[in-house]
């Protein structure tokens, strides 16, 4: 096999265009005008990823009766104390200025108040209504105006372009470039930068039922740890309450039905159309993400289900006027899909969509690894085992905005193109065209029971045993993938090898999920053990850091430090 590749170099390589890429290019260009910035994304730039879909806002504490220490001691006590106390202090206090840049410089328009004061609605687990936000099209907002000032600036794209490998230095020293693979042509190219970011997204693709984009595999966590870096909280799977069912054969399915219908006062019903959530928490339907998809899974189990195996949600008890007007986005989703959101029941099931775990890194966005940065979803440690609604696109723009700043001040004094370690990146392009050396296969098999096992052995509720029939069924799930090649040889936008990475890139993500499930032996948060149910130790809490190191997975526990405050304590006077 002829191993070729072409090689290019830029000062700043963005992988991802997501809100947290799309901020640090900003942000870098805005501090080091002269520096060459390419953003490489596996679509189309402001038309693919995660925070495009954001429905419900953004949280920042933007009002006189909140405060920074209100949304911070929510943010803590929602991740059940294994959050990096440091990164979430920086996430609250720096959301209210990323709201300030949106509306003020980028021209974001988000709902008011009769005043003029900007509108903030209720999300579940917080204590103050503070969810910023466009109705229920929030996303979008954000992303058409960071796109529209991405392009004004002139910053070099890499459309269908898909990171295939973090490439070291030849001397290990750090990082000097990521391989890339142009999907239009199936070619191979080496883009030596002097600093990378890291803000593919997460995206737990892995289950049955998924709220991400079909571009998220989990890409950017496979390859940091093959760079050797760790991840922690990788235990920590989120599923949102209130993903639709559409029916069989369509990827509509877990797409998210908002959480602000919940705080507005929607419904939960089971399949004999009964509330159901207040047996199960005081705060019923405004429970935490964790605490409802455990009660609908609950009720899943005992077979109160609907035609489609799912629970329902209903807002026919409200205000109709107000639901169309709130909600506008919600109401035509739901009647695209044959379901009357106003005066009638949809059709709901719990759905995997965020990851609190990833790349470990700091407050300035550095990994360990140098000339790597890392921000958004590829990132763990902000939430803890619980994040709460509206935590996630303040996650992104806020570590996205320090990222770019961090990386402009970096450059000067650290910033160089470090001799690429080419071995590996003829190895990374070899490993990448191996299916094309194998007889063809089919691969929507191997998919569909990664869906299966993910979802009944490793999802909302789990266990040894059944995290063990997990741990087996993905490793032979592995061993079939690497038996199954692909038949057409074309390159070109070839769907079919995508796929193939992307299970590649799945199936080790869920290895790491399933590993670290099996050593944290108490439940928190998302994570959820139905033979260790309670929550044991916060004062002495650990959280697991997993690391890869030929081919096999460890997984270490390190303690959490306490650094604002401790189990028990609070930041607020009242």
């Amino acid at each position: 096999m002829t191993i070729e590749f072409e090689q290019s170099q830029t000062d700043v390589l963005i992988l991802g265009a997501g809100g947290a890429g799309l901020f640090a290019a900003l942000h870098a260009s805005t501090l080091a005008p002269d520096a060459h910035i390419t953003i490489a994304v596996k679509g189309l730039l402001g038309k693919c990823g995660c925070t495009r879909m954001v429905q419900g806002g953004f949280n920042a504490a933007m009002a006189a009766e909140d405060s920074i220490e209100r949304h911070f001691m929510d943010t803590i006590e929602g991740g059940k104390w294994l959050n990096n106390q440091d990164l979430a202090w920086t996430l609250v206090n720096e959301a209210p200025r990323r709201i300030r840049e949106l509306e003020n410089e980028l021209g974001c328009f988000f709902d008011r108040n009769p005043d003029g004061s900007l509108h903030q609605k209720a999300f579940a687990g917080q204590t103050f209504d503070r969810t910023v936000h466009k109705g229920d099209l929030t996303g979008i907002e954000i992303i058409n105006r960071l796109a529209e000032q991405v392009w004004k600036r002139g910053i070099h794209r890499l459309e269908d372009h898909r990171a295939v490998e973090l490439i070291r230095s030849k001397d290990g020293s750090g990082l000097a470039g990521v391989l890339m693979m142009d999907m239009r042509t199936g070619k191979f190219r080496l883009v030596q930068a002097k600093a990378v970011l890291l803000a593919t997204g997460g995206g737990p693709t892995m289950y049955k039922y998924h709220t991400p984009s079909g571009d998220k595999s989990c890409d950017g966590m496979a390859m940091a740890l093959r760079a050797g870096l760790p991840l922690r909280d990788m235990e920590m799977v989120q599923f949102h309450p209130t993903g639709l069912i559409a029916g069989p054969g369509t990827r509509i399915t877990g797409t998210i039905i908002e959480e602000g219908l919940r705080g507005y006062g929607g419904h939960l019903l089971g399949g004999d159309k009964q509330r159901f959530m207040a047996t199960y928490d005081d705060r019923a339907e405004r429970a935490t993400r964790d605490i409802v998809s455990r009660a609908m899974y609950s009720e899943m189990r005992k077979g109160n289900i609907g035609p489609n195996g799912g629970l329902y949600i209903t807002m026919k008890h409200l205000d109709a006027k107000e639901v169309r007007t709130r909600f506008k986005g919600m109401v035509q989703r739901c009647h695209d899909c044959g379901f009357d959101l106003v005066a009638g029941d949809v059709e709901v099931v719990p759905t995997a969509h965020y990851m609190m775990g990833g790349v470990e890194f700091a407050s300035d966005c550095q990994t360990e690894l140098p000339g790597l940065f890392a921000a958004g979803e590829d990132t763990g440690g902000v939430h803890g085992a619980n994040r709460l609604g509206g935590n996630g696109v303040a996650n992104s723009t806020v570590f996205g905005g320090i990222a770019g700043d961090a990386i402009a001040r970096w450059l000067p004094d650290h910033g160089v193109f470090r001799e690429p370690d080419l071995d590996a990146a003829k190895a990374a392009v070899a490993a990448t065209q191996y299916p094309f050396r194998i007889e063809g296969g089919h691969m929507p098999a191997i998919r569909e029971k990664l869906y299966d096992v993910m979802w009944e052995d490793a999802g909302i509720l789990r266990d040894a045993g059944s995290l063990a029939r997990a741990r087996a069924a993905v490793d032979d799930l592995h061993g079939e993938l690497m038996r199954t090649g692909i038949a057409d040889d074309n390159r070109a936008y070839n769907l079919s090898w995508h796929d193939w990475l992307n299970l590649e890139s799945q199936i080790l993500i869920s290895k790491v999920v399933i590993e670290a499930a099996l050593v944290r032996d108490d439940s928190r948060g998302a994570h959820f053990r139905e033979d260790f149910p309670e929550t044991r130790d916060l004062e002495t809490s650990r959280y697991t850091k997993a690391t890869l190191a030929d081919k096999a997975i460890s997984i270490t526990t390190e303690p959490v430090i306490f650094n604002r405050i401790k189990p028990g304590e609070t930041l607020l006077s009242d």
